[in-house]
């Protein structure tokens, strides 16, 4: 259910727009404070996966293969021993991230199909036939035309001669 009927039994409406102001504005800074402790959260993790490691075990395998004696490194080397061991989990892990996916393009092409299919079906659901994403499309689209758009916009049909020959002859 999309719109008021989410909201009506809440509250909200009952609310001065004066109140509603003041409690958007604390929302927007909570947020914000959430944006921040995330943003801190994955600067720290980069920072210690890219620490250089001092393990034994690791830092002769790693620099042997020239690569950084890294956290992130011996994380990664630990899931191809696993892989090699015959743990499943971290194969997938390793094919992934390596780019080597089972999906292939069709899967994925099929997947959007698929994705845009119960989209629609579920804006026509709740009467919402006007789909955002389609017009953002047309009008993209629109503004940036492709030389195949432009040569159909501006091609003759047959059967119309060229307006300036017509308005030259008085055949207007």
């Amino acid at each position: 259910m999309a719109g008021y009927e989410n909201i009506k039994n809440y509250g909200f409406d009952k609310r001065t727009a004066e109140e509603r102001r003041e409690l958007a504005k604390i929302a927007g800074k909570k947020s914000g404070e959430a944006r921040r402790r995330k943003a801190d959260f994955r600067k720290t993790l980069n920072m210690l996966l890219t620490a250089e490691i001092d393990a034994g075990e690791w830092k002769g395998i790693l620099e042997g293969l020239g690569v950084e004696c890294t956290l992130e490194s011996a994380m990664l080397m630990a899931q191809i021993k696993k892989a090699i061991a015959g743990n499943t989990k971290a194969a997938y892990f390793v094919a992934e991230y390596a780019g080597q996916s089972g999906r292939t393009e069709a899967d994925e092409e099929e997947q959007k199909i698929r994705t845009q299919r119960a989209r629609r079906a579920r804006d026509q659901e709740v009467g919402d036939t006007d789909s955002c994403e389609e017009n953002i499309s047309d009008f993209l689209k629109a503004i940036n035309p492709t030389p195949e758009d432009l040569h159909d916009l501006f091609e003759e049909e047959e059967g119309e001669g060229n307006a300036e020959e017509a308005e030259e002859t008085g055949e207007v």
